[in-house]
């Protein structure tokens, strides 16, 4: 029960409430044990001066009234000190405990206006630790509140990020092309097929970059709709065998695939997912030395297919693992960004494996020592 007390901000402010009205009797009735006998013995002096001055043959029941009406005058003068006494310790404690909720509150309500403005590196706290924050509805609050701030922060961070590396992306192949006109202009280059050929690359580049753009943009953003239907695992290996085959042979580079019998049909849209294929297998072939191997395997993995793309190319460091699905990144820096890609195909098969609810990582014993790409994909219940 007193668990249940310290973890729930109602039972604290009713809790409050009674502390309240408790110190306020006690005070009340204090107050009131102390100026009483004071009062009374005060008011009785009076009486007894006003009775030895008296007629003895008076009316005695007159000089009871008398003495009635100055006890109670005693007792309501008592009272009153005493209410007010009680009133004042009242309003300190519940000044004092109205401190433990509403400080926080404001203190948020500022914190909210300055993240409004931008300002996200302040964190609300609150007394006791951040511990003691999570033991009510109020440190719950603040909890989420901060764990908000983090999310904003971060994205912020990203949205930065995003215009920097996107203002570098196309910067390259527009001072290409810049270049090469002003060749041209200059009569520096000559107007041959080659120069031209050179100049329609670089515009290539760009569409690409723009296409990828657009394409992360619809997938991030939720907007694509999956065309689910049954497929064969073993269908869309084959498929990336058949088109990519060509290549591993000009690289002189080996292509395996071992998927394993009798495995069952996935419930995806087979573009999207031969999409990811393509990005990994792809990748896979850029960063594979001549001589090298590239192995497709797929396999059941209780209740997911395993998908995996292995190489024996340059490899990936354990600092870089967490790095190479974001968007721009890199793992080789010595690579031109021409023969590098658009460096967000990584990040396109994360955002479409997991549109298909799914999970995609990436492995590697380290730099020179091969790579390998792996999603699961589950299976229909």
């Amino acid at each position: 029960m007193m668990k249940f007390i310290r973890t729930h901000l109602a039972w604290k402010v009713f809790l409050s409430y009674l502390l309240v009205v408790f110190i306020g009797i006690v005070v009340l009735i204090t107050a009131a044990s102390l100026s009483v006998p004071a009062a009374f013995e005060r008011h009785m002096a009076g009486m007894n001066a006003i009775m030895s001055n008296a007629n003895p043959m008076g009316n005695n029941q007159q000089m009871q009234s008398e003495l009635f009406s100055q006890y109670t005058t005693a007792v309501y003068e008592a009272v009153t000190y005493a209410t007010l006494a009680a009133l004042i310790s009242a309003i300190l404690a519940s000044f004092f405990i109205s401190r433990q909720v509403v400080t926080p509150m404001l203190r948020m309500m500022s914190l909210s206006h300055r993240i409004a403005e931008g300002e996200y590196e302040e964190r609300l706290s609150l007394p006791g630790g951040q511990q003691a924050d999570q033991t009510d509805e109020l440190g719950q609050l603040a909890l989420s509140f901060n764990q908000m701030a983090d999310k904003l922060e971060k994205t912020e961070t990203m949205r930065r990020q995003l215009i920097g590396d996107v203002t570098h992306e196309l910067r390259t192949p527009l001072t290409a092309v810049k270049g090469y006109l002003e060749g041209l202009m200059d009569g520096v280059l000559p107007p041959d097929p080659e120069t031209y050929q050179q100049i329609h690359s670089e515009i290539d580049r760009l569409q690409r970059l723009v296409n990828d753009l657009q394409e992360l943009s619809r997938v991030e953003a939720g907007a694509i709709q999956l065309q689910l239907a049954p497929v064969s695992p073993a269908s869309l290996i084959e498929r990336i065998q058949s088109a990519l085959g060509r290549q591993f042979e000009e690289k002189n580079i080996q292509l395996v695939t071992d998927v394993e019998p009798g495995l069952p049909d996935v419930l995806v849209d087979k573009d999207r997912i031969i999409q990811v294929l393509t990005n990994l297998v792809g990748n896979a072939l850029q960063y594979t030395p001549n001589g090298g191997k590239v192995t497709m395997t797929t396999r059941r993995e209780r209740s997911e297919i395993l998908f995996s793309v292995k190489d024996t190319g340059i490899g990936i460091s354990a600092e870089q693992l967490t790095h190479v699905f974001n968007r721009f990144y890199r793992t080789d820096k010595s690579r031109n960004r021409a023969s590098g890609g658009s460096g967000i195909g990584l990040t396109i098969a994360k955002a479409l494996v997991q549109a298909h609810q799914g999970k995609i990582w990436a492995e590697s014993s380290g730099e020179g020592k091969g790579s390998t790409f792996s999603f699961l994909i589950p299976l229909p219940k």
